[in-house]
């Protein structure tokens, strides 16, 4: 399947930007992010057996029904919008610490592009960094406290530092992907400092975190 960022139009292996994502590209996006947490539902939950209480596969599956069913519904063309009450959709259906911090990401990717029908690359990478700084306010936690944000923070410095240096987005997506699971690898020796896992102390030491690999699933099908 070609990625969301090929169907749009990007440059390809460093080629230069063709045209814009529009609505019609986000929402491919996020339904490729829903099938990915549903494709991925039990490996999270068995991650999260492993430091918690291993409800994140349904948290998964239900954020990803939440996000499908509001984009049956929606015709929204405005970015900012179709984001932001994206995240409102999961917010209302998923009201679970993750919930909340998918929820919050959603809204605030879509602050950077309020009142825009389309997306350049240096809106994305606004996009991306709102996001991460979202979540990082909401959840209260810090890059190397073994969160999601430990996926996240990288793959959003790449993909800018990629945007930057004048690569095309298929080029960046993939650069996003390498430093998401760098991100994840990089801490999954260290002990959790945030959240349920962090119960568990020197127990979590060598473990995957669940909320990491839940976010590198989305980057991953984000990247296609």
């Amino acid at each position: 399947m070609r990625s969301v960022w090929a169907a749009s139009g990007f440059g390809g292996q460093g080629g230069g930007v063709a045209r814009a994502i529009a609505a019609v590209q986000v929402c491919a996006a996020m339904r490729a992010a829903a099938a990915a947490l549903i494709a991925n539902a039990a490996m999270l939950a068995d991650l999260d057996r492993a430091v918690g209480d291993g409800d994140l596969g349904a948290t998964a599956a239900r954020i990803a029904m939440a996000l499908t069913t509001y984009l049956d519904e929606t015709e929204e063309a405005d970015l900012g919008r179709l984001l932001g009450r994206a995240g409102m959709a999961v917010q209302r259906a998923v009201p679970s610490t993750m919930g909340r911090l998918i929820a919050t990401a959603l809204v605030r990717a879509g602050q950077p592009v309020c009142g825009k029908h389309f997306a350049a690359p240096d809106d994305l990478v606004r996009m991306l960094a709102a996001a991460d700084a979202g979540v990082r306010l909401r959840g209260g936690a810090r890059p190397g406290d073994k969160t999601l944000l430990d996926t996240l923070h990288p793959a959003a410095e790449a993909f800018a530092a990629a945007i930057a240096d004048g690569a095309g987005l298929s080029v960046a997506a993939t650069r996003m992907v390498t430093a998401a699971r760098a991100g994840r690898d990089r801490v999954t020796g260290l002990r959790n400092r945030v959240g349920r896992a962090s119960w568990f102390g020197a127990d979590s030491e060598g473990k995957i975190d669940p909320g990491a690999a839940l976010a590198l699933v989305v980057l991953e099908a984000l990247a296609g």
